[in-house]
């Protein structure tokens, strides 16, 4: 399962702590920055199980950052077949 949120995070520094912080406290996550995008994207990867968003997001806040679930958006024309098949059901 992959998971992906739109921060505050601004610095590469700030960005090491929180992914070694999230690796600690959530057992099989693995975190990951892209400062270079407007949304300051944090990406979390987890085997097996589902990420707690929730979690995450209030280990963020704890630290004084924002996050926010960042949702799939597909323009009908780009969304993969399986999902163009779907929306016509």
């Amino acid at each position: 399962m992959v998971e992906v949120f739109k921060t505050t995070v601004e610095k590469q520094s700030q960005a090491r702590l929180l992914v070694d912080l999230i690796c600690l406290a959530f057992t099989g996550y693995h975190a990951s920055f892209d400062l270079e995008d407007c949304d300051k994207v944090l990406r979390i990867s987890c085997e097996g199980a589902a990420v707690c968003n929730a979690s995450v997001i209030g280990l963020l806040e704890s630290f004084g950052y924002e996050a926010a679930i960042l949702e799939d958006v597909w323009p009908e024309t780009e969304a993969p077949a399986a999902l163009q098949t779907l929306s016509i059901l």
